[in-house]
């Protein structure tokens, strides 16, 4: 039994993104299947085909494989096609106690109206700010339209699952209902000072006495990637021993690496090794405003780093100003450099701040995360078992 002596679950996940896919919402999902699987459930994921999965007839058991299609300016990444007869024709025949549609892509939405024309209990996660990423694309006069967009996804699930307080406040203010808080853990034993490597600093170009400012994630306008260099350049400018290195993959890192020869960029990196290079890592600089939570936070202070960050997401929830990182009012562009540039200037102070952080990476816990979550899918399942499972109709939808 999963909890005492409450039954196990079937559960379905449905995202349009999942590993080997590098993305925090690939991770976060991950993380979900596995912790949900521990605890002695049926987990399903519903995802697009991907090109490492191979002949169409090899499909992983415990998975449901849709077609797909990439999406522009993400390269690697798909989204789902709307499946709508499909699932609805698999969960009628033998329907999971929940589904969780990760993701608002036309495969997340022909999951909810699937599970919706059926009766089954349905949560909704709230991964990425779409709304936000417009503004950074010279879309922002959408930005409305794509909130009501989203209220409108949302509200017709039983709950929506959100990373941190502030979001759930925000989404309230908002309009969206049921709105609940799924935090994130991370992965004390694979992210850890232990792995720091001399071999892959001196590749750097490092000495003992270097200080390496790093950053993480994606190489786009979305993550305030022009603000990542600007931090980074005025840190080389005011310290002859610092380097900067960026990990990760997106459209500007051509442009970056033609323009920025003295940065070092590696590309993406994934498990032990992308362990290895937080680990390897000074200071962790990270001035994205686009993150629901932004998992690169935790797993760089789990790896011994403090994180220079402006106040918004993980960081305002983890991050201590003094003790354990810097936190940088919103939206001011010219603090986060200076604090950028004083962090790397005291590299005594970095090591106490980076044991500190390590501290409080240790209390955030993927299992107590999933319990959460397994907590509230028990909820809405009990809710509409006892309103007899609402059924709606819905508009045909074709594949």
């Amino acid at each position: 039994m999963a909890d005492g002596d409450k039954p196990n679950l079937r559960i379905a996940v449905v995202t349009e993104t999942y590993p080997p896919e590098i993305n925090g919402v690939a991770n976060t999902m991950r993380q979900l299947v596995l912790g949900l699987t521990r605890r002695g459930h049926e987990v399903i994921v519903v995802r697009p085909r991907q090109a490492a999965d191979g002949p169409r007839s090899g499909a992983p058991v415990g998975q449901v494989l849709v077609p797909g299609l990439p999406i522009p300016g993400y390269r690697g990444l798909r989204f789902g096609l709307p499946v709508y007869w499909r699932l609805r024709h698999l969960w009628r025949r033998r329907p999971p106690d929940a589904v969780y549609v990760a993701t608002q892509g036309p495969l997340g939405h022909a999951a909810l109206n699937a599970a919706r024309s059926i009766g089954i209990a349905v949560l909704t996660g709230f991964h990425t700010q779409f709304h936000q990423y417009s503004r950074h694309y010279g879309l922002g006069i959408l930005m409305r339209p794509i909130v009501d967009a989203l209220r409108s996804f949302h509200t017709r699930s039983d709950g929506t699952l959100v990373p941190t307080a502030a979001l759930e406040h925000e989404l309230d203010e908002d309009g969206f209902r049921n709105v609940h808080v799924f935090s994130r853990g991370v992965d004390t034993e694979l992210f850890s000072p232990s792995r720091r490597s001399a071999v892959l600093r001196r590749s750097w170009g490092c000495d003992q006495t270097s200080v390496v400012a790093i950053y993480v994630g994606r190489i786009a306008a979305e993550k305030n990637i022009g603000l990542v260099m600007r931090a980074l350049d005025a840190i080389a400018a005011a310290h002859a021993n610092a380097r900067c290195v960026l990990v990760g993959d997106g459209p500007e890192l051509a442009r970056l690496r033609r323009s920025h020869p003295e940065c070092i960029f590696t590309g993406a990196k994934v498990g032990e090794e992308l362990a290895r290079h937080y680990a390897s890592g000074d200071c962790f600089v990270f001035p994205s405003l686009t993150e629901t939570f932004g998992n690169v936070v935790p797993e760089a202070m789990a790896s011994g780093l403090p994180v220079i960050a402006f106040d918004y997401a993980a960081a305002h929830e983890y991050v201590s100003d003094g003790h354990n990182g810097f936190l940088v009012p919103l939206p001011k562009e010219d603090a986060f450099i200076h604090a950028a540039v004083a962090a790397a200037s005291a590299p005594a102070r970095l090591q106490r701040l980076g044991a500190a952080a390590r501290v409080t990476a240790e209390s955030m816990s993927w299992e107590r995360v999933i319990g959460g979550v397994e907590q509230r899918l028990r909820e809405v399942i009990r809710r509409h078992s006892d309103a007899g499972g609402e059924h709606e109709t819905m508009a045909a939808t074709t594949e």
